[in-house]
């Protein structure tokens, strides 16, 4: 049985504007790194295996919360958004011409033009995932999240997910050979000591 923590990066100007950042390598700013320097992981995580997404965002995150750089993981790369990156969700919804779907209503197939469905994420993330020999702490993007939390609640990208992403916080997912379950509450970052 394996632990999985995912935690999602900290905050980046283009996440505050709204931006689709897909695999667009936008940096945090100031005011996350501030804020995630002052957390470190909760009670049980410290003999974890560390690794993150190879974006800048989720590196950083990384060092910053464990004080050590993880190992960068490419099965962790976030969703690639396609001609969607770098657009304004809101402002893709409002056009109807663009297809903009809301991702409760993508199911494992669809896909922003000229990116990648959910289905596609599973491909890679499966097998990382099913090859994980210790507990493992994960710092990765919403994209990536929703898909793992989808393989362990059985949430089909078809209505509103049983779960809210949200940042400062571990999604715990159990591997247990086949099994997958997520813990129902996550675990929030703890205050770090100075």
């Amino acid at each position: 049985m394996i632990r999985l923590a995912l935690l999602r990066h900290g905050h980046t100007a283009w996440n505050r504007a709204g931006r689709i950042q897909g695999r667009t390598d936008i940096p945090l700013d100031d005011e996350a790194r501030d804020h995630l320097r002052a957390f470190s992981l909760p009670q049980g995580w410290a003999d974890a295996d560390i690794v993150a997404s190879p974006l800048s965002r989720a590196m950083d995150t990384g060092e910053l919360v464990t004080g050590h750089t993880p190992h960068a993981e490419p099965a962790l790369m976030e969703m690639n958004w396609g001609d969607w990156e770098g657009g304004q969700g809101a402002l893709l919804k409002a056009d109807p011409t663009s297809g903009f779907r809301d991702i409760e209503a993508w199911g494992w197939d669809y896909c922003p033009p000229g990116g990648e469905a959910p289905g596609d994420l599973r491909a890679r993330l499966e097998p990382w995932a099913m090859s994980l020999t210790r507990d493992t702490v994960a710092i990765c993007h919403i994209g990536v999240m929703r898909v793992l939390m989808a393989m362990a609640t059985g949430w089909n990208f078809d209505g509103p997910a049983p779960f809210a992403i949200k940042r400062d916080r571990l999604f715990v997912i159990t591997i247990d050979g086949t099994n997958w379950t997520a813990a129902p509450t996550p675990e929030r970052l703890i205050k770090a000591t100075s």
